[in-house]
């Protein structure tokens, strides 16, 4: 256990990032109900692709929930998880808002909250509990 106290910045984006997890499973959960609605099966191009974005998204949902935990716990690896994920979403998010600049906008709100996460997980205070 830390010594130190979690900081509050920490304990946020754990909890965003449970509730993503958790939102993540939901979806992939209804999604799997929705395999006799013959308009959405189409919309993923057939049943099969259907049931394995459903699965995809349960299981990122699980890594996602317990990545969360391991925040809250001080977790180095988690932090780093996160850290990887935010800097290729920052990457991809500069690369579309060059690629499709009609959607720019939202890339660069994308960028902000990657670079806000990022600031709450490598700051002071969260590098002192990161560090026990």
């Amino acid at each position: 256990m830390n010594s130190i106290g979690r900081p509050g910045g920490v304990t946020f984006i754990a909890v965003l990032a449970w509730i993503s997890g958790a939102l993540d499973v939901l979806g992939g959960t209804i999604l799997l109900f929705q395999t006799s609605v013959a308009a959405t099966v189409e919309q993923f191009g057939g049943a099969s692709q259907m049931i394995a974005s459903a699965i995809f998204s349960i299981l990122v949902g699980v890594v996602v929930i317990a990545v969360a935990g391991g925040l809250l716990r001080g977790s180095s690896g988690a932090r780093l998880f996160i850290t990887i994920l935010q800097v290729i979403s920052i990457g991809a998010s500069i690369f579309l808002a060059i690629a499709y600049p009609a959607g720019a906008i939202g890339e660069y709100f994308s960028v902000l909250v990657s670079v806000i996460v990022l600031a709450f997980l490598w700051s002071g205070r969260a590098n002192a509990f990161f560090r026990d």
